[in-house]
Formats: structure tokens, C-alpha cells, sequence
């Protein structure tokens, strides 16, 4: 019985293996792929990085002077009141 409980491990292993393979000997053989993945992966940073930067700054930093748990449980406690 162990011996087929490392042949189903091994060929997972040999699954996974042969996937990540197929992958990388795609990518790696790809010309305009790469270039797009490439614009992909730049236009991912702007969106995460950069429009968090500029348009997205820390609401809960700049109102709560150091005491976050005490703001956020104020604002709740209003909303709920009202």
C-alpha cells in the first residue's frame, strides 16, 4: 500500500512538473507575448502604486491623530445613533 501512496505523490509531482514546464517553455519562446505581459505588469503598477499614491491617501491616519480605534468606534457609534 505505501508504494502506491508515492506513486500518486510522484505523479503529482510529475503533473505539476510537466504544467510549469508547458508554461515556461511557452513563455519562453514568446516574442510579442512577453512585450504584452510587459505593458501588462507596467499598467498594474500604475494602477496599484502610483493612483494609490495620488488619489487614494490614508483617510484614518490623517483624522484619528494616533488613536485609530477610538475614531473608527466614534464614527460607528454616530452612524448607528443617527
Amino acid at each position: 500500500m505505501p508504494h502506491h501512496f508515492t506513486t500518486i505523490c510522484m505523479s503529482k509531482n510529475n503533473f505539476f512538473s510537466k504544467v510549469f514546464h508547458l508554461y515556461y517553455d511557452g513563455f519562453r519562446s514568446m516574442t510579442l507575448g512577453k512585450t504584452l505581459w510587459a505593458i501588462i505588469l507596467i499598467k498594474l503598477f500604475i494602477i496599484f502604486v502610483v493612483l494609490k499614491l495620488f488619489f487614494f491617501p490614508d483617510f484614518l491616519k490623517t483624522h484619528a491623530d494616533g488613536n485609530e480605534p477610538e475614531y473608527v468606534a466614534k464614527q460607528l457609534l454616530e452612524d448607528v445613533e443617527h
